[in-house]
């Protein structure tokens, strides 16, 4: 007889043995027993003996025995008795009560009880006891909880996440074999006839670029099947600047073997073909610290002159290259064998220009010129916002190659993304000139097998076609000053005479760039009557905001520039006026366009000028046309208050063109004063060009003087300076051709080229209604002809306006010494003299007029 104590898993069997001797001996022993599979297995039994008298004929409880067994979804219990025999009595009968239901259940002459389909977690109590026919016996009770098959549900758990895993991985499988055999089969691109092009472009950059997304990632990133022995070997690993960008061996720019330095023809380096010319280009990793002399040995070695650099030596607190060049300051430097000695640097907004000559000390040969130009335009993120800025470098570079240069060596910091775009939009764009068709695709492939990565992303990819879209549809429009005058006159000609002229033409190719951003604040109910011109609102992207007083306070010195963007979508953080950051010569938001003042908006001005740390103000216009009120006058005699702003004029000055006013800008609150002074111009009225365009030249020239020079290597965003504030009557009509004016005269200044074009381009970017008409085209054009006239194939700057520029400056120093309010002054006496000389020079100065023309077409 077993008896299973089911609440553990350590259970007490108990035995019983009879013997002959008329008292019945128990042997109890005591066993530990586990459940496998539905079976028990006993071990260690304990033994220890017991007394009972059989006078009672009845089993003691002891003789019953309970058992739980487990199947998968229920438990069973079992009720028996082995030793029945030993029942005195005439009947046998078991007696079994579940308490839980009350139910009973009678069994005859066996114990053998059994309750199925149990539930899981539940206590279940019963009592059993004999009858032999005259006495029952004392009752057993007992009470099992049942529990979950815990083995059995773990099997199938495990079953099931095997089940699972495999189905994934079937699924990953498959979907990493067709992603696979995708990038092993490349697409069947056709290439883009130049008159397709445009097409072609819009097509594929609708659906957020899908189609430019599909192409690009159909080109494998790495072409294993060449090797990269060389790069991996452990002499030559620390001098990859990153471990995933190596040189194939095939290509690889082997450097002369230095004796018992192994691994010293090794450079990061990879000889890149161009559109026909085998080997044009190499393509290299941005020097490290330790690799600066295998750079500088391998352009001795590759007879290279020029060496096109696309990055900045550190890109937001990362080091992306070494500076491998000697600075002004220190003249120049040895790097191994090789001697450099920089002669030249020049600073221009998007790039700079060194010239450095480079001599070997183991050779007795004569040493070479190499041209450096590093493009600074690249942003830390993405790619340049404006691919004519590309197209600008490429000009640079090709100017300087000739037949007798090696490769053009072009890196970046890794070497193969924004080196393989420059490579890239070079090749295609001579493919185009070429061929009248481009093959970008077939072509990055092509760099893809010569260096891994090569164009590394998405963005790189359409940067081509961008750039390719830009030279088609716009052409060569830049020019040199020494190149002016014919140009100008060849645009001018018309033939036959009933037809447009190129010059013509090349304003009707302009985009009017009309809707391409929002104007929602401008638009709103509340800010529609500080408009002066309902049809000039300013986009949202560019508008300057203007911060309320409590923010003034709060921000304190503490002045950053936040996005433009962020500031016009928050109306709660900025004020509206109608009034866009403009972009200069030097870069983004380094004018501010904006209407003539309203009387209601005037408060608001000097708020922005005052926020804005504006140092010039220029004034196009009068106050008044008849009745027809042009501008606000924002100023007055002795103090004025506006707002929290005190505004007070200290000096005035009269010119026959121009005025020049100084006024103190003072913050009420912060006890702050800023010196500001406005120009006004009064020889422009409404659609019409300047009377005398030599005379706005000249006081651009002097107030330039006003305006802090601005360092070349601050980036525009990190202040919200705005040292310039131009305006007319609405903002657009002689303020835009102003600002166009300034940036070509600063571009004329610094490198003796001009691109008219562009520049109103980008002007129509920022603001509505900038240059509208062809006349105030045409009069950039004239005006900086007139301003720098070629002798000779020679640029010389007209005597007369450099005696002007010297009034100027005159003036300018004199403003800049004493700001005086009384009337009469020895500096006011110097002032009068200048202007009479202005006099003098206007009976002999006049716009000069082509009337020659082009005998060839530009591109259009």
């Amino acid at each position: 007889m077993l008896f299973i104590k089911p609440s553990s898993t350590v259970t007490t069997v108990y035995n019983m043995i009879i013997a002959d001797s008329g008292r019945v001996l128990w042997l109890l022993e005591q066993e530990n027993i586990s459940v496998e599979q539905n079976s028990l297995e006993v071990q260690n039994p304990l033994h220890f003996v017991k007394y009972f008298s059989p006078s009672t004929n009845i089993l003691p409880p002891e003789m019953f025995a309970f058992s739980l067994s487990q199947a998968f979804h229920r438990y069973i219990i079992t009720t028996h008795s082995d030793n029945i025999k030993n029942v005195y009595g005439a009947k046998k009968v078991f007696e079994l009560t579940w308490e839980n239901d009350g139910t009973n259940d009678t069994r005859y002459n066996i114990c053998d009880f059994k309750r199925e389909n149990l539930s899981y977690l539940t206590n279940y109590t019963f009592t059993i006891l004999v009858f032999n026919g005259e006495h029952r016996g004392q009752p057993v009770k007992k009470s099992i909880r049942t529990r979950y098959n815990s083995k059995a549900l773990i099997i199938f758990l495990a079953f099931l996440i095997i089940v699972t895993s495999i189905a994934l991985l079937l699924v990953l499988y498959k979907i990493y074999d067709l992603h696979k055999k995708k990038l092993r089969q490349l697409l069947n691109i056709e290439p883009i006839p130049s008159e397709q092009l445009l097409d072609t472009y819009k097509r594929k950059i609708a659906d957020e670029g899908r189609l430019f997304l599909d192409e690009f990632q159909s080109i494998p990133r790495v072409f294993t099947k060449f090797s990269i022995k060389e790069a991996k070997k452990p002499h030559n690993q620390n001098k990859n600047r990153y471990i995933d960008i190596l040189p194939y061996d095939h290509n690889r720019v082997e450097l002369s073997e230095i004796p018992g330095d192994p691994g010293s023809d090794y450079i990061n380096a990879s000889y890149i073909d161009g559109f026909k010319e085998p080997r044009k280009y190499i393509a290299a990793q941005g020097p490290k610290d330790e690799t600066m002399d295998d750079f500088w040995r391998m352009i001795w070695e590759q007879k290279a002159t020029i060496i096109v650099m696309v990055t900045r030596c550190e890109e937001g607190k990362r080091n992306k290259c070494a500076q491998y060049w000697p600075s002004m300051e220190n003249g120049s430097a040895t790097y191994g064998d090789i001697i450099v000695k920089i002669n030249e640097s020049k600073t221009c907004p998007d790039y700079v220009i060194q010239k450095l000559h480079i001599t070997n000390g183991r050779e007795k040969t004569a040493g070479r010129d190499v041209t450096h130009i590093q493009f600074t335009g690249w942003p830390d993120h993405g790619v340049p916002e404006d691919p004519h800025l590309l197209l600008k470098l490429r000009r640079r570079v090709n100017a300087l190659s000739n037949f007798f240069s090696g490769p053009i060596v072009v890196h970046c910091s890794a070497g193969v993304g924004r080196t393989g775009t420059y490579i890239g939009i070079d090749a295609m764009l001579e493919g185009l000139d070429a061929e009248g068709r481009v093959d970008v695709y077939g072509y990055v492939v092509k760099l893809r097998r010569q260096r891994c990565l090569m164009v590394q992303v998405e963005s790189q990819y359409i940067l081509i076609h961008q750039a390719l879209v830009e030279y088609n549809q716009y052409g060569e429009t830049e020019v040199s000053l020494s190149e002016l005058h014919s140009y100008l006159n060849n645009l001018k000609k018309k033939d036959p005479p009933s037809d447009p002229s190129l010059l013509e033409a090349e304003f009707q190719r302009l985009p009017s760039y009309k809707g391409w951003r929002t104007q929602n604040i401008g638009n709103r109910e509340e800010n529609k009557s500080k408009n002066r011109n309902a049809n000039i609102i300013p986009y949202d992207f560019n508008r300057v905001p203007i911060r309320h007083e409590d923010e003034c306070s709060k921000e304190g010195e503490h002045d950053s520039d936040d996005s433009s963007d962020e500031d016009s979508d928050c109306e709660e953080s900025s004020k509206y006026i109608n009034a866009s950051f403009i972009g200069g010569y030097w870069g983004p938001k380094a004018m501010i366009a904006t209407q003539g003042p309203l009387q209601e908006t005037v408060c608001d001005f000097w708020q922005m000028v005052f926020q804005r740390k504006v140092k010039v103000i220029v004034m196009l216009t009068e106050l008044k046309e008849g009745d027809q009120e042009l501008c606000a006058q924002y100023w007055g005699e002795g103090k004025q208050m506006y707002d929290g702003i005190e505004v007070q004029m200290t000096d005035v000055n009269c010119c026959p063109s121009y005025t020049i006013r100084a006024f103190d800008v003072t913050h009420l609150k912060t006890k702050e004063t800023q010196k500001v002074y406005q120009y006004q111009y009064h020889k422009w009225s409404g659609l019409d060009v300047p009377e005398n365009p030599k005379d706005l030249v000249s006081m651009i020239l002097s107030l330039k003087q006003k305006v802090p020079a601005r360092p070349v290597t601050e980036d525009n965003r990190s202040t919200r300076s705005v040292p310039l504030v131009v305006h007319c009557r609405d903002g657009s009509q002689q303020t835009g051709v102003f600002c166009a004016l300034m940036t070509l005269l600063e571009s004329a200044e610094k490198e003796e080229v001009i691109d008219v074009f562009q520049v109103v381009k980008a002007l129509r970017r920022t603001r509505l209604g900038v240059v509208s008409t062809f006349e105030h085209y045409q009069f950039l054009y004239d005006t900086i002809d007139s301003i720098y006239p070629a002798q000779n194939g020679q640029i010389k700057k007209n005597n007369q306006q450099e005696d002007k520029v010297e009034f100027c400056s005159e003036v300018e120093k004199t403003d800049q010494e004493t700001d005086l309010i009384t009337p009469s002054t020895p500096e006011e006496h110097e002032f009068s003299e200048v202007c009479d000389d202005f006099k003098a020079a206007d009976s002999t100065k006049g716009t000069e007029s082509s009337t020659n023309g082009p005998t060839t077409a530009v591109l259009t």
